[in-house]
């Protein structure tokens, strides 16, 4: 696209995070976050926060019943959706995500499987709050940024009761996708309860030209699954105090009706499926999710809330006969040894909050808190019970405190983050791949401090600008370091580099919010200088490279509210990362598909043609992208090419006397295209070489009673 062309585009159909899609007839609202660890006016917090609404979330699942599409498309710098189980390549502005669920961490830094984009029903979704650039509010994985889930709880008074059934289907053998759930909901006085249950079945999916999407049937894909959830939500207030339990139970497996078949470069043949048994037990996700929370608004003269969690985790990998999985003492070689590995990870932990307004001085306000989490991450291949990542046992102990200071049209807020942490590993003996080599554990720990601070300032009715500094930390993949281990005689102790990520993201920005539409505009600097590169060798292993790591960016999204019934939208992202060959060379390497997603452009418009009807277009375009020419390090291919494509997607619904009837075509015109990540990432790999979804129909039907 033209850069003039470009800029037009963009001025012309502008988005709002957090008001996309607002119904035109309701005025404008106040929109509220808790990813802060407090409720915030989004006016007065000193950064790029979103707030993806239900209205939003519902328009378009109509597409696609994918969460990380629904970041990609309302969060411009979140990358493209892979449309598998893994999420390998799903960063937020080139870095990390941590991602919570009422804000229970789902992420696992330790060892990181990237299947923490399948952690609960879309459906138990009421909205989604994402802090876009570095924070440590949540604790350590957000070096890019945080996805806060915020599951649904009852508004009206009484009990009702609700039955939805989506359906999705290519109109080919085999591509039907069905959900059906029910939903109970009951508030009376201080009492509320909230129960839901889910079953789901999906499909085999085909791409523009009519050939079977590949399965991914190592890494997990969504395809050819099933899914069920139950979630239990129960709340009561005393007074000023409330005490809320929360569970949700997420199961997502494989059916194992197809096997790859290899993609075939020479012809321009992606990676496809076909009918058959693979080896071993399919794919799958087991995650469940708990906590108590305790709130009084009303306590020595502030507000205080109190979180215990737990979360248990387990995700399955296919069966591979890869080299690294061989040992003769099993099976001798020239036979083939079959095995699987799974990520366990086992959370619990405590969050504390005591926010109090007009400390000592009128506009004051003082937040001091602790969090408690015990993290214990293993990896093990379990058909036959070997260790592949012994048990890392995490252990973080973070006391924080912040000011915000109001004055008139002016917010200023800085605070501070004392990271305690110690991470416990056994002695272990590596695979035979690696030599069987004796590891001996240790402990290693760390102590940091991470700040933050910015400046909102209200200059107008309409207009507001922010400055911000904040850091973000995480870990390295130790997972990843201490199960490649081939040399004798190692220690945990001197193993790894346990030093955090630590990464600054320095913002300025701009918004504009009126009864025409909304405007925005940021533009960030990200560094770490000790960050981390994983980079897979002509083996298929990969490794941690200790590098620095630099992102630079813009976006700008708006609305345009012609009239009450007809709005139109957009967002654009430029993305710029940067890193080293190895510790102490240039700044010239750019981050590849694993890290960061290419420049998007997102644009449409939203059409109310009846009063209970509304009908939305959207276009999403992903621009081409050619980085590292020649450039290796070690064996590692750093080269890779991406051909751009838009996408045209359209959907709509309509209030009817049986039921609110949702209609979604994904991918309209019913385009042929290979993903962002397998053109970039897997340009050379026939097994991982796979197509995007063509034309897909869906149907839905909620009836509440």
């Amino acid at each position: 696209m033209h850069p003039l062309s470009r800029a037009v585009t963009l001025a012309c159909l502008a988005l709002s995070t957090g008001a996309m899609a607002q119904n035109l007839k309701e005025p404008m609202q106040e929109v509220v976050v808790t990813a802060t660890r407090n409720s915030k006016s989004v006016d007065k917090i000193p950064g790029a926060v979103s707030v993806i609404s239900q209205k939003e979330l519902e328009a378009q699942y109509l597409l696609a019943d994918d969460p990380s599409a629904a970041l990609a498309t309302y969060i411009p710098g979140y990358a493209p959706s892979r449309q598998k189980m893994s999420s390998t390549g799903e960063s937020l502005r080139g870095r990390n995500t941590l991602i919570l669920l009422d804000g229970v961490p789902q992420t696992n830094p330790l060892r990181g499987g990237m299947r923490e984009g399948y952690v609960a029903d879309t459906a138990i979704i009421e909205r989604v709050e994402v802090i876009n650039g570095a924070s440590a509010m949540q604790g350590m994985g957000a070096t890019g940024g945080i996805v806060n889930y915020i599951t649904k709880s009852p508004k009206a008074e009484g009990t009702t009761q609700s039955v939805n059934v989506r359906m999705s289907s290519q109109l080919r053998h085999d591509s039907l996708d069905w959900k059906t759930g029910y939903t109970l909901q009951h508030k009376s006085g201080d009492f509320d309860l909230l129960a839901f249950g889910s079953i789901q079945q999906r499909g085999l999916g085909y791409d523009g030209q009519g050939r079977p999407l590949g399965i991914e049937s190592v890494q997990g894909d969504t395809m050819d699954s099933q899914g069920t959830d139950l979630f239990f939500k129960i709340g009561k207030n005393f007074g000023d105090q409330r005490l809320q339990l929360t569970i949700n139970r997420f199961r997502m497996e494989g059916d194992g009706d197809y096997k790859q078949v290899p993609a075939v470069f020479a012809t321009g043949t992606p990676t496809s499926s076909t009918s058959g048994t693979p080896e071993g037990a399919p794919p799958r996700n087991k995650v469940k999710t708990s906590s108590l929370e305790y709130r009084h608004n009303d306590l020595l003269g502030g507000s205080f809330n109190a979180q215990i969690f737990k979360q248990d985790f387990a995700s399955l990998y296919g069966a591979t006969d890869t080299s690294t999985f061989q040992d003769p003492a099993i099976v001798a070689p020239p036979l083939k040894l079959f095995d699987q590995s799974e990520v366990v990870a086992d959370k619990y932990g405590a969050k504390l909050t005591f926010v109090r307004p007009d400390t000592l001085v009128k506009g004051l306000e003082f937040t001091a808190g602790l969090d408690f989490l015990r993290d214990r991450t293993k990896q093990w291949l379990a058909d036959t019970s070997r260790t592949w990542v012994p048990t890392l046992d995490f252990t973080s102990l973070a006391p924080f405190t912040q000011l915000e200071y109001e004055y008139g049209p002016l917010t200023v807020r800085g605070g501070i983050r004392h990271e305690d942490a110690k991470l416990n590993v056994d002695t272990y003996t590596t695979l035979a791949a690696y030599g069987s080599r004796l590891v001996q554990g240790g402990e290693r720990s760390f102590t940091k401090n991470v700040k933050n601070i910015g400046a909102v300032w209200r200059f107008n009715k309409n207009w507001s600008a922010f400055v911000s500094s904040a850091e973000g930390f995480g870990l390295p993949d130790v997972g990843l370091v201490l199960r490649a281990v081939n040399k004798p005689g190692q220690s945990v102790d001197t193993l790894f580099d346990m030093e955090p990520v630590v990464t600054r993201n320095n913002e300025i920005g701009v918004n504009w919010r009126g009864a025409k539409g909304s405007l925005g505009a940021s533009f960030y600097d990200s560094r770490s200088k000790l960050g981390t590169a994983l980079r897979v060798d002509a083996s298929g292993i990969g490794r941690i490279d200790r590098v620095p790591t630099t992102v630079r960016g813009w976006e700008v999204s708006g609305e345009l509210r012609a009239t009450k019934e007809l709005s139109a939208f957009g967002s654009y992202a430029r993305t710029l990362g940067k890193t080293a060959a190895t510790a102490g060379a240039p700044m010239d390497v750019e981050l590849g598909a694993r890290a960061q997603g290419p420049d998007k452009l997102v644009a449409g418009a939203n059409w109310q043609f009846m009063p209970k009807a509304n009908l939305r277009l959207q276009a999403t375009t992903l621009f081409d992208r050619d980085i590292n020419i020649g450039r290796t390090v070690k064996t590692t291919n750093l080269e890779e090419h991406f051909n751009g494509y838009t996408l045209v997607d359209l959907a709509g619904s309509y209030d009817s006397p049986w039921g609110k009837v949702g209609v979604g075509i994904e991918n309209l015109c019913d385009r042929q295209y290979i993903g962002y990540y397998p053109q970039s990432a897997s340009y050379k790999d026939t097994s991982s070489y796979f197509a995007g979804r063509g034309r897909t129909l869906s149907v839905s039907l909620t009836r509440s009673f």
